[in-house]
């Protein structure tokens, strides 16, 4: 199998495992082993699972500012998390790939892997939610017909993507490309680093 195919057979199941509940305070269920590329990837997509309803909730015209701030501070955290376990899937890769040698030649990515793993997460669940924007029987036809045309991109994208990332894989694993990955050194959640935190102290 290859390794998109698995990226999408997870992210798939843990889109239908969050919408069983359809909450956002379901706890995740990781169904498997601690550690394993499988466990990351689908704790990867719960994480833009959750965001991508709390997102949803969040542009509600008549929430409650209070607890749209409370949701504005669990967003941020939610991307924090998301950045930590890309670079934490990166890791994996580096380990993985850690004896390969380059070829002479040999170039650089424009992302890493677990970013393009990233965008594939968020490509399935724009599918999910545009195929259920297909299926609604409370529409009209235009509205379907638009979203059934949307849908066939984000599923032509869906194959080019996956294509990409297991070309990248594929030249990682043979030395015609090489990893280096840099830190997502966001500055707005670091006390240290945002003057409007640190001008407090």
């Amino acid at each position: 199998m290859d390794f998109t195919a698995l990226c999408n057979q997870i992210f798939n199941q843990s889109i239908l495992d969050y919408h069983r509940e359809n909450d956002v305070d379901t706890p995740v269920q990781n169904p498997y082993p601690l550690k394993s590329i499988e466990y990351y990837l689908y704790l990867k997509n719960w994480i833009d699972t959750v965001q991508w309803h709390l997102e949803d909730i969040i542009r509600d015209p008549n929430i409650n500012p209070v607890e749209a701030l409370a949701i504005k501070r669990r967003i941020d955290k939610s991307n924090q998390d998301r950045t930590d376990l890309v670079e934490l899937i990166d890791s994996y890769f580096l380990d993985k790939y850690k004896d390969v040698q380059a070829q002479p030649g040999a170039t650089i990515n424009t992302e890493s892997p677990a970013w393009a793993v990233d965008r594939l997460s968020i490509l399935a669940l724009k599918i999910y939610h545009m195929r259920q924007e297909v299926e609604r029987t409370d529409c009209d036809a235009e509205h379907k017909a638009r979203c059934e045309a949307k849908l066939r991109v984000l599923l032509e994208q869906q194959v080019d993507l996956s294509t990409a990332i297991d070309q990248l894989m594929a030249d990682i694993e043979a030395g015609r490309k090489y990893m280096k990955v840099y830190k997502q050194m966001k500055m707005y959640n670091d006390p240290a680093l945002n003057p409007v935190l640190y001008g407090k102290k």
